[in-house]
């Protein structure tokens, strides 16, 4: 359905917080689950990827208000699923063709959520550091609201790491108490890796130019997720477990509300 479209530009991989947009229509069609689908040539709603959820809201035009529950991208396009809501049938055919321009406005509370979330995962990665288990390498996070966690490659005994979880709690509190801006910005390969520490992972080409996000003065890390504006905003991070299993080491947390 989509081969013959251009790569949907995604707003917020220039602005994280940016909530409402404009952008114009290019397809309607009803998806396999028989909900309705819109593709944009531009879009603001971050799609579920990257341990992250979609973002929900609503896109509206003259003629319809169209409710959007859940965000996907395949092959650099995205799909916007839901469902039209209180449109009148001519109006709705008029607006739904080709070229219309359609407003987006994203849903601020479930945005601040998961960007909380988000980012106090990549803040866990940079205290595993400070706390002595720097030797742990990253490796996916789960940054939904049912049960968070990151995931590093590596173990140690578990007792060691019992010992640790409230140190790790404790310095990311620190952190998140003295704040720091969040910097975020698509950079050429060998400068994205001098904000990284000096290396970048093995599976982000050598001809690239990541999205690199940045905690205060703390090392980047490639990402292409929506995150806070100052770290302060994360308000607190609970870990409430860390275990071992099979060579990979969980850390379990949530964020207060």
């Amino acid at each position: 359905m989509a081969e013959n479209f251009s790569p949907t530009k995604l707003e917020y991989y220039e602005n994280m917080w940016k909530l409402q947009s404009t952008s114009i229509l290019l397809s309607s069609f009803q998806g396999e689950d028989g909900r309705q689908v819109l593709i944009l040539d531009s879009t603001i709603f971050h799609p579920q990827g990257g341990g992250q959820p979609a973002d929900t809201g609503v896109i509206t035009s003259a003629g319809f208000k169209f409710v959007v529950q859940e965000v996907r991208s395949k092959d650099k396009i995205v799909y916007h699923y839901g469902f039209f809501d209180n449109s009148e049938n001519e109006a709705l055919k008029k607006n739904l063709e080709k070229g219309a321009e359609v407003l987006l406005q994203v849903d601020a509370e479930r945005r601040k959520l998961n960007s909380r979330l988000h980012s106090a995962g990549h803040l866990l990665d940079v205290c595993m550091t400070n706390v002595g288990l720097g030797h742990l390498e990253p490796a996916k996070g789960y940054h939904f609201p049912d049960g968070p966690f990151v995931e590093y490659k590596g173990t140690a005994p578990q007792n060691e790491l019992q010992n640790k979880q409230q140190h790790l709690e404790l310095e990311a509190n620190n952190l998140i108490a003295k704040g720091g801006k969040v910097f975020v910005a698509t950079l050429p390969y060998n400068e994205a890796a001098e904000l990284c520490g000096g290396c970048l992972p093995d599976y982000i080409p050598k001809e690239s130019s990541p999205r690199i996000v940045r905690l205060g003065e703390n090392p980047g890390c490639p990402c292409g997720g929506t995150h806070v504006s100052d770290l302060s905003e994360i308000l607190g991070i609970k870990v409430s477990q860390i275990r071992t299993k099979k060579r990979m080491t969980k850390v379990f947390y949530n964020v207060e509300s």
